[in-house]
């Protein structure tokens, strides 16, 4: 008779695109969620937690900012035939929201919704497919005041989480701008305005030059492999790139640069009015060229938004895999989306917001040194006799009570040594110590593990030699010992 074959056991990795978040990462995310939610409240907005599934049919059969336009999600089958799938952002499911209770809900109604969304793409070097994105939106409002309002939010919450002004530029401009453009160059074919849009898309790589070869007749890239052009003549290809070079030294002065590049447009004019009275509004806040600045050359999602669109770019400069400098880059995005939810209503209904990478800000906090590298651990009570257990229990009850975080070792307490090392895996600050003599005497031994580590690197400075790392104090002081400690820390 045949050995039955064993079922194989099952291999612990990650699933590809995805990854595991620990301790110092998930309390540092944890952190900066709680000082973006306290300036969004601090502007009206209310949080909203929706489903992490929405139906297929809610969440429409695109992704912004993708080529694969019914593709990008994780979905199923229903036992009731319908398809649904995990959510791909935070904007498609507010748009359901609202268009669901919009009867009970004020107008304009403002909202702010953090948590994980996942995205069914090829994943690369810090691409995944589950991130956590930050958005705050407002639906109900027409007027760009609510745009402006927006703006200002965003950049108030990049110096709230500790990216100082001059490390920040939020970039903002409009998409109604770029319909004047596309007026003026007299297309009507769909897809050659798509095949444009693509084109303005890749201005921040190819330049000047290169959107100009890729209108017209195409251009070599970088590997040696020639790319079609969208095949203008130069005449339609110049207000393509009036629009793209169009930021002047002043914001008036940019705004009358676009006003030439739209010509006789009407959307174009009513995009650059726009924009003007979002600078005044922004002037009135106390928000100057330096945060916040008119920029014709964020045209990212300009085929999802339907009017301003804004990205905020860190500014300062990190080092690329290959150790050359380069700028950190976006951060964040957002914009006017009118169209979303009549998709359920039938009816326009008018709505901006922004969303934050909340991966991507936590890097940079990370690059400027605003985030520790490691998170302090707990106090660890080290266990000396296991028939005591009620004693050690005690301690780290009165330490807990006091707001100190501490635990008590678990382990196998027969090898002190090990007690030790699992406090130093835990980055612990302060072992607690309490042996039978100690118990005898009414007193503990409390250890400062960060002063004794730097003692034992450094073991030839005095000023470390004349600083104890080890104290016996009364057992009543216990608590009032240890919060001295961690404060020195």
């Amino acid at each position: 008779m045949a050995k039955p074959k064993k079922t194989p056991r099952p291999k612990a990795q990650t699933p590809k695109g995805f990854r595991d978040y620990f301790g110092a990462e998930v309390s540092e995310r944890a952190e900066m969620l709680q000082r973006i939610a306290g300036v969004y409240h601090r502007y009206g907005f209310e949080a909203l937690e929706s489903s992490a599934v929405e139906t297929v049919e809610a969440l429409g059969k695109f992704l912004p900012d993708v080529d694969r336009p019914n593709e990008g999600v994780f979905a199923w089958q229903d036992e009731d035939d319908s398809w649904m799938a995990l959510r791909y952002d935070l904007t498609a499911p507010l748009a359901r929201v609202y268009a669901q209770h919009r009867n009970a809900l004020p107008t304009p109604y403002r909202r702010f919704a953090m948590g994980p969304v996942w995205r069914n793409e090829k994943p690369g070097p810090g691409r995944y497919r589950q991130f956590y994105q930050c958005d705050a939106d407002t639906v109900g409002a027409a007027n760009v005041a609510a745009d402006a309002e927006i703006c200002a939010m965003l950049s108030d919450t990049l110096e709230a989480v500790g990216i100082p002004r001059g490390d920040y530029v939020v970039r903002v401009n409009n998409r109604k701008v770029l319909n004047g453009v596309l007026e003026t160059m007299g297309l009507d074919d769909a897809s050659q305005r798509e095949a444009v849009l693509r084109t303005i898309d890749k201005f921040d790589k190819v330049g000047e030059g290169g959107v100009r070869d890729l209108l017209g007749k195409g251009r070599l890239d970088a590997s040696g492999a020639y790319i079609d052009g969208v095949g203008l003549s130069d005449a339609q290809a110049d207000p393509v790139v009036a629009f793209l070079t169009s930021k002047g030294a002043t914001a008036s002065a940019t705004l009358a640069n676009l006003r030439d590049a739209i010509g006789g447009s009407s959307i174009g004019a009513e995009g650059v009015n726009e924009l003007e009275t979002i600078a005044t509004l922004l002037e009135a806040g106390g928000y100057d060229a330096a945060r916040i600045d008119i920029d014709p050359s964020v045209v990212r999602g300009l085929g999802y938004y339907t009017g301003p669109v804004f990205e905020a770019e860190l500014t300062f400069e990190i080092l690329d895999e290959k150790g050359r400098k380069r700028q950190f880059g976006s951060v964040s995005g957002g914009g006017r989306y009118d169209d979303l939810v009549k998709r359920f209503t039938g009816q326009e209904v008018p709505a901006t917001g922004v969303s934050i990478g909340v991966d991507r800000l936590l890097a940079a906090l990370r690059e400027k040194g605003r985030i520790a590298s490691q998170e302090v651990g707990p106090v660890v009570v080290t266990v000396m006799d296991r028939d005591r257990m009620a004693d050690y229990q005690a301690m780290v009850a009165d330490l807990r009570n006091a707001g100190v975080r501490a635990e008590v070792y678990l382990g196998n307490p027969k090898n002190f040594g090990n007690q030790l090392k699992y406090a130093d895996k835990r980055n612990a600050p302060v072992a607690v110590i309490e042996g039978g003599d100690e118990k005898a005497r009414g007193i503990v031994q409390i250890k400062d593990l960060v002063l004794g580590a730097k003692i034992a690197q450094s073991a030839t400075l005095e000023e470390w030699k004349e600083r104890p790392s080890q104290f016996e104090v009364p057992r009543d002081q216990l608590v009032s010992k240890v919060r001295e400690i961690l404060d020195a820390q």
